[in-house]
């Protein structure tokens, strides 16, 4: 089969397509996935540069996936599935090429309501987003949500959850979510993120009648830290899941204990492909029924090309980005 892979770290220049051996099920615990669409996360783009822990080389990159199984246990072969995981395209071959083997603890059918292209978008967005907002953080249907980073894949993904839970959803971001994304029409208010921490968790204040957000969902982290901080209410949860432009963050102690801050860290990595697989089990019904959307797909890459879907990436290009091998 055709795979894109990379044997030293660095830009998406190290990223080649080669010929590799065909996958097979192993021992009835595996399961042979022919790939139709797979999307390319900033994830998979930090794990091709090494700046992704426990990735072994050579490697296949991808995370997120849909597809045939065409070979593994008989009740699965031709059934449409999808998944993400957090060792897929880590510590095992990934999802950037014809076929993909996975466990079949894994398997997860794919919602009907979902193209291939549809369903190959929602992984990683939405199973950190579910892992933050309702394992985590446990948000309640009377609550209120703001969401910092809400123009991104996974900030959308969490404004989406938060209104099916019946939170009212305050997005924050450098720029505004676009008319024609599903994250516009799931969130109440929007807050423009500027230069001052405390003018931002003042507007958070005022959209909450004074009180602040019970969870603030941080999808950028590190330099919206002290912002997210500032937009809590009393007992507020903030869920952080990642770190921009710095690893560090000061926090005064006193307002910490004082407001009683809860911070909770959620890491997306330590879901394998069987977790996440759970998760996308529970995540389908909301899919099938409409409740939630799927990100818009604004770029489209064959496997040969694969390379430039990376570069499409890096580049900044708004929307999600697909290989389809």
């Amino acid at each position: 089969m055709r795979a894109l892979r990379f044997s030293r770290f660095g830009d998406p220049d190290v990223l080649h397509v080669t010929d590799v051996p065909d996958p097979v099920a192993r021992h009835h615990c595996e399961a042979v996935v022919a790939v139709r669409s797979a999307s390319v996360n900033p994830s998979d783009l930090k794990n091709v540069a090494g700046r992704m822990e426990g990735t072994t080389l050579p490697r296949t990159p991808g995370r997120d996936f849909s597809g045939v199984v065409v070979d593994g246990p008989p009740e699965w072969v031709g059934v449409e599935v999808w998944g993400t995981g957090g060792d897929i395209g880590f510590s095992r071959d990934g999802s950037h090429a014809e076929y993909l083997a996975i466990p079949t603890t894994a398997l997860a059918r794919k919602p009907e309501r979902l193209s291939s292209e549809e369903a190959s978008v929602v992984g990683v967005n939405f199973v950190v987003g579910w892992l933050g907002a309702v394992e985590a953080a446990r948000l309640a249907a009377w609550e209120s949500l703001a969401v910092f980073g809400v123009s991104g894949g996974v900030g959308g993904a969490v404004a989406q959850i938060g209104r099916a839970l019946g939170a009212r959803v305050i997005g924050i971001d450098r720029v505004r979510p676009a008319d024609d994304t599903p994250t516009a029409s799931y969130i109440d208010a929007f807050v423009a993120l500027g230069g001052d921490p405390q003018d931002v968790g003042a507007q958070v204040g005022r959209l909450t009648a004074g009180k602040g957000a019970d969870v603030v969902y941080d999808a950028v982290g590190g330099v919206t830290t002290p912002a997210a901080l500032a937009s809590l209410a009393h007992r507020g949860r903030l869920v952080v899941i990642s770190s921009v432009g710095t690893r560090t963050a000061e926090i005064d102690l006193v307002d910490l204990y004082h407001n009683e801050t809860r911070i909770l860290g959620c890491d997306s990595r330590r879901l394998d492909a069987a977790q996440s697989g759970a998760r996308l089990d529970l995540l389908r019904p909301f899919f099938d029924r409409g409740s939630f959307r799927p990100l818009p797909v604004t770029g489209r890459y064959g496997l040969e090309d694969g390379k430039d879907a990376y570069v499409a990436l890096a580049n900044g290009t708004r929307g999600r980005v697909v290989i389809c091998p």
